[in-house]
């Protein structure tokens, strides 16, 4: 005999996907360019730096100033995308939205670490640190924006093949950087490109096309009432 709904009870109607308010719209126009500037400032910023650190040469010495600004402005940068993405994940989890934001913010503190050990230590020891700093920092990203492409394809505030891409370039991500700090070379630079290609293509699908739509709430499972 099939199982039926007990007498006296309805399924609550699904709730309708809400309507994008221009709001959500800039939103998500100012994440996307977020994603597209951090991507550039600390990969530049990256580049200056680890080549100049332990200098002593003046011209050089601020080229590494420089360097770890643009570095520490990608700290910045990421910690707001967490904000900005906060209420915008809230009506659909409210613990992976404060999740992300602390995923961002552990990313952010920890990206910053490296950049002083890269002013103020010399030679191999700025370059190891800065080395540990940002593969522990990639590891707690990729670990913690699992949970947000989850939510991300369960809630469709962007299509299914693109935060499923996500949750694979995070996971590689993070396998990558712990592999690295174990001592694996090579393997946080493959687990990176997957990762920063999805950022990319996320920040510019943002820009472009935003949200699809407000979403529906993915919290909990079938609603019932009862009916008097």
């Amino acid at each position: 005999m099939s199982a039926s709904m007990p007498s006296g009870y309805l399924r609550q109607p699904s709730i309708p996907k809400r309507p994008l308010t221009r709001s959500v719209r800039a939103t998500a126009r100012i994440v996307g360019t977020l994603f597209l500037a951090g991507f550039l400032t600390y990969g530049i910023g990256n580049a200056i730096a680890t080549n100049l650190a332990g200098s002593v040469d003046q011209s050089s010495r601020a080229m590494l100033v420089v360097g770890a600004a643009l570095m520490l402005t990608n700290s910045f940068v990421v910690i707001g995308i967490g904000v900005l993405m906060l209420p915008i994940l809230q009506p659909h989890s409210k613990a992976v939205a404060l999740g992300y934001l602390a995923t961002r913010i552990f990313e952010g503190i920890g990206l910053a670490v490296g950049v002083g050990c890269l002013l103020l230590l010399n030679g191999s020891a700025a370059i190891s640190g800065n080395f540990v700093a940002y593969n522990v920092a990639m590891s707690g990203l990729g670990i913690g924006s699992l949970f947000f492409c989850a939510v991300l394809f369960r809630s469709g505030l962007t299509p299914r093949f693109l935060a499923g891409c996500g949750f694979v370039g995070y996971a590689f991500f993070a396998a990558g950087s712990l592999l690295e700090l174990l001592g694996v070379k090579g393997a946080g630079l493959i687990g990176a490109v997957p990762g920063g290609l999805f950022e990319v293509v996320f920040g510019i699908w943002l820009i472009a096309r935003g949200f699809r739509h407000a979403g529906t709430v993915v919290d909990g499972g079938p609603i019932h009432r009862r009916i008097a």
